[in-house]
């Protein structure tokens, strides 16, 4: 099998069902941002196995990835595509919601923003956060268009939480100072 179909030659990709659209469709910016996600949570993973403490932060990341290719899937879902996807469980922002209070419980009290820095693990962290953030922003956009996905904005909203408790948690992991924005 290629990898190349040329197909997309034209500005044109098909979604789930077959429908095609240009590749400045809204969904194709949705889902696509999403993927971006899932590279650099990937990379998060990596940096995090090379170090110890982190087993099951990478757990959880590995458990995330599965969920990301979900939300893509029903992003990328088209006309005649409806009911090709299972919809994403409501169960995985409330592990998200749970998974967050249980690592803030360790932390110390916030005095501040927070700045991204002071290790890689930390520093990919917040990488994540902010695509994540721009992930949900064109979910929410594309949903001013078409049908959103039930609970995909509401989980892109929870893990990019998630992701900037982990990186508070991985200072604390890694004893590295956590520097604060004073204006």
């Amino acid at each position: 099998m290629k990898v190349y179909t040329k197909t997309g030659d034209g500005g044109t990709t098909a979604l789930i069902g077959g429908e095609r659209v240009s590749k400045a469709d809204a969904r194709v910016e949705a889902y696509g941002t999403v993927d971006e996600l899932a590279a650099h949570l990937a990379l998060l993973g990596d940096l995090m196995r090379g170090e110890r403490g982190f087993e099951e932060l990478v757990a959880g990341i590995d458990a995330i990835q599965k969920e990301l290719m979900v939300v893509e899937a029903l992003l990328a879902t088209g006309r005649g595509g409806e009911g090709k996807v299972a919809p994403l469980p409501a169960a995985a922002v409330e592990r998200l919601e749970r998974e967050i209070d249980a690592m803030s419980d360790g932390l110390p009290t916030l005095a501040g923003f927070t700045l991204p820095g002071g290790h890689p693990v930390v520093s990919q962290s917040h990488v994540c956060r902010t695509v994540c953030r721009r992930a949900e922003r064109t979910t929410v956009r594309m949903s001013e268009q078409y049908i959103s996905p039930p609970g995909a904005a509401e989980y892109l909203n929870r893990l990019s939480d998630w992701l900037y408790v982990v990186g508070r948690k991985a200072i604390m992991t890694l004893d590295v100072k956590e520097t604060y924005w004073m204006p």
